[in-house]
C-alpha cells in the first residue's frame, strides 16, 4: 500500500510581491457614503447663507466702522426722533385697520348666501394690484386740487366754499388708512384659513348651552382664532413697518418720512452713505428677527388650537345680506376706485379734476409701446422675474426636501428653516440697500445689470418657493417614497420621476404666484436698478416725478394686466387655494 502524499508546504512569499490587502471595512464605507448627504446639505446651507446674510452683514460692517460712525449720524439728530415716531404710527395704525376689516371679511364669508360664495375671492384681488399702481390710483383719487373724488365732494354744500381737499391724501392719517385697506387682504387670508380649521361641534355645544351669537363669537370662535390671529397680525405689523411705497411717493411731498424712505435717501443721495442706511435700517431687522422669536414663544404648542374633530366649521347663524355688504363695499373701496382712477387718467391726455369722456384717446397706451425706455423696462420685467422664478424654484425643492426630511442635520435643518424665513421678516429695503453695497464693489461689480435684479428677485422668492413646495410635499405623503425605495429607485430617481411629476400642479402654481409678485416688485427693484436697466415699477416711478401722469396711469394698468394674468394661471394650475398655500 502506497504512502499518503506529504502535506504540500506553500512557498515563503517571494520579496518583490506584496501582500494582500485587506478589503476596505464596511462601516468606513458606509460612514463615507453617510457623509455626502450631510456635505451636500452644508454646501447648499453655505450658498443660500451668503446669498441672504452676506449683504446685511456687509451694512452692519460699515455701519460700526470709524466708532460707529453710521449710527452717530443716523441717530444724532433730533429729526430721527420724529421718523420713528412716524414708523411706529404708520404700521401700528394700518395693523389695527387691517385687523378689523380683514377679521370682519373673514367673517362675512362665512355668512354668504350659497349662490354667492364666489365673492370670497373678492378680498383677495388688492394683493393682485401692484402696490405702486394702487398709491397712484389713490393720488389721482384724493389729490388736493385735482383728485377726482375731492372735486366731486367740494361740489357739496359742507365744502363749496373750498378750493382744495377736503381730503389731502400726501398726509400722514391718510397714508395709514391706504396701507391698512393694502394690508386688510392678508390678514384676510390668514384668518379665513382660522375659520376653516374650527370644529363646528364646538360652536354648537355652546350654543346649547344658551349662548348668543355674539358670546359665541367672542368665547369660543375668537380665542380659537388667537393663533392666526397673531401670526397675521404680526405679518401685518412687519409690512407695515417696512412700508416704502406709499411714504415715497406720497409722504415726502410734504416731509413725511419713515426709516425705509429715510434709507433710500441715504443712498439715492451723492456721495452715499451706506453707513447711514445700515444704521437706519437696523431697527427694522432687530424688530424683524425679535418679532419671529415673539410669535414661536407666545403660540408655544400649536397643537392644543387644533379643533378638527367630525365636522367642519359651519356659519353659526344664517345667510346674512350684511355680509354681502360688507365684501362689496370693501371691494369697490380698495379695489375699485383707485383701477377706475387708473383707467380715467390713462385715457385723459392730461390729468385735472374734471372727466372729459369726450376727449378720451389711447395715445398713453400708443406712447407706452413705443418709446424704448418704457417698452425695454417691460421686457426686462418680464425676462428678470421668468429667470428668478426659474433658479427659485429647484432652490425651494431642495430647502423644502431637508425641512421635511432631513431630520439627521437638526442644526443644519434649523439654520436653512432661519435663513429661508429671513426675506419675510426683512423690509425689502433692506435687503435692496445690502445687494446695492454688496454687487457695485469688488469681487462683484453687477451694477446696472439685470444680473444684480434677478439676485435680488431669487433672495426675495426663497420664502414663498419654499413654504409652497414644502405643502405641496406634506400633502403628496411618503407612500409614493416608501414604495420607489423598496423598488430599489434612488434618491435622484425618487425625485426626478416620481416626486417631481407630483409636485407638477404645485410647482406651476408657485411659479406662477412667484412671477405675480416679481413682477410688481418696486422697493428693491428701486434700490438696484440703473438708469440703463429698468423694470415697470422703477420706470413708473421716475414718469411720476416727472408728472407725466397719463403715462403714469397706462403703465400701472398694463402692470396689473399682467399680474392678473399671472393670478388666473396660477389659480387654473394649483387651484382657487393657491394664496392659502403661502
Amino acid at each position: 500500500m502506497a504512502a499518503p502524499p506529504a502535506p504540500a508546504v506553500p512557498a515563503p512569499p517571494s520579496a518583490t510581491t506584496p501582500p494582500p490587502r485587506a478589503p476596505l471595512p464596511l462601516t468606513a464605507l458606509t460612514r463615507a457614503r453617510g457623509l455626502l448627504p450631510r456635505l451636500g446639505a452644508l454646501a447648499f446651507l453655505a450658498a443660500i447663507g451668503y446669498l441672504v446674510i452676506s449683504p446685511l452683514v456687509g451694512l452692519q460692517q460699515l455701519a460700526f466702522e470709524d466708532g460707529a460712525r453710521g449710527y452717530k449720524t443716523a441717530f444724532d439728530g433730533p429729526e430721527m426722533a420724529t421718523t420713528l415716531r412716524t414708523t411706529a404710527g404708520l404700521a401700528l395704525g394700518s395693523l389695527a385697520i387691517a385687523l378689523v376689516l380683514g377679521t370682519f371679511l373673514a367673517w362675512a364669508a362665512t355668512r354668504l348666501p350659497p349662490r354667492l360664495r364666489l365673492l370670497r375671492a373678492l378680498p383677495i384681488l388688492p394683493i393682485v394690484v401692484p402696490a405702486v399702481a394702487a398709491v397712484t390710483g389713490w393720488a389721482f383719487l384724493f389729490s388736493p386740487r385735482p383728485g377726482y373724488l375731492n372735486a366731486a365732494l367740494r361740489k357739496l354744500p359742507w365744502w363749496d366754499h373750498l378750493r382744495e381737499g377736503p381730503v389731502d391724501i400726501y398726509t400722514l392719517p391718510w397714508i395709514v388708512v391706504i396701507t391698512g385697506f393694502g394690508l386688510t387682504a392678508f390678514v384676510y387670508l390668514f384668518v379665513s384659513a382660522g375659520f376653516t380649521n374650527i370644529n363646528s361641534e364646538l360652536i354648537e355645544a355652546a350654543q346649547v348651552s344658551g349662548s348668543s351669537a355674539p358670546g359665541v363669537f367672542f368665547r369660543v370662535t375668537l380665542p380659537l382664532l388667537r393663533p392666526v390671529l397673531v401670526y397675521g397680525g404680526f405679518v401685518a405689523l412687519l409690512l407695515g413697518l417696512g412700508q416704502f411705497t406709499g411714504p415715497l411717493l406720497l409722504g415726502r411731498t410734504n416731509g413725511i418720512d419713515v426709516l425705509t424712505t429715510d434709507m433710500y435717501v441715504a443712498v439715492s443721495q451723492s456721495p452715499v452713505d451706506y453707513g447711514r442706511a445700515a444704521a437706519i435700517g437696523s431697527p427694522l431687522l432687530l424688530f424683524g428677527i425679535a418679532v419671529v422669536l415673539f410669535q414661536k414663544v407666545l403660540l408655544g404648542d400649536h397643537s392644543r388650537f387644533v379643533t378638527h374633530g367630525g365636522k367642519a366649521f359651519r356659519a353659526s347663524g344664517r345667510p346674512s345680506w350684511l355680509a354681502v355688504a360688507g365684501i362689496l363695499a370693501y371691494s369697490l373701496v380698495a379695489l375699485g376706485l383707485p383701477l377706475g382712477a387708473l383707467i380715467v387718467v390713462s385715457l385723459s391726455p392730461f390729468w385735472s379734476g374734471t372727466i372729459d369722456a369726450g376727449g378720451f384717446t389711447l395715445d398713453n397706451f400708443r406712447s407706452v409701446f413705443t418709446e424704448s425706455g418704457i417698452t425695454d423696462a417691460i421686457v426686462n420685467s418680464l425676462t428678470t422675474s421668468l429667470i428668478s422664478v426659474a433658479i427659485a424654484l429647484p432652490i425651494g425643492f431642495v430647502a423644502a426636501s431637508l425641512l421635511l426630511k432631513g431630520r439627521r442635520f437638526r442644526l443644519i435643518r434649523a439654520a436653512i428653516d432661519f435663513i429661508v424665513a429671513m426675506p419675510l421678516g426683512i423690509p425689502a429695503v433692506v435687503f435692496g440697500v445690502g445687494f446695492l453695497l454688496t454687487y457695485s464693489r469688488e469681487p462683484f461689480m453687477l451694477y446696472g445689470t439685470r444680473t444684480v435684479i434677478v439676485l435680488v428677485y431669487v433672495t426675495l422668492m426663497l420664502p414663498f418657493a419654499t413654504r409652497m413646495q414644502l405643502s405641496g410635499m406634506v400633502a403628496l405623503g411618503d407612500t409614493y417614497l416608501e414604495a420607489s425605495r423598496t423598488s430599489g429607485a434612488g434618491a435622484l430617481r425618487t425625485n426626478t420621476e416620481i416626486v417631481l411629476p407630483l409636485l407638477r400642479p404645485t410647482l406651476a402654481g408657485a411659479g406662477a404666484l412667484m412671477f405675480v409678485l416679481l413682477t410688481h416688485e418696486f422697493t428693491a427693484s428701486l434700490l438696484v436698478r440703473a438708469p440703463t436697466t429698468q423694470v415697470m415699477g422703477t420706470i413708473l416711478f421716475d414718469y411720476w416725478t416727472n408728472g407725466s401722469y397719463p403715462l403714469v396711469a397706462a403703465i400701472a394698468l398694463i402692470m396689473t394686466l399682467v399680474t392678473s394674468a399671472g393670478v388666473i394661471v396660477a389659480v387654473a394650475v394649483a387651484g382657487s387655494d393657491v394664496f392659502d398655500k403661502l
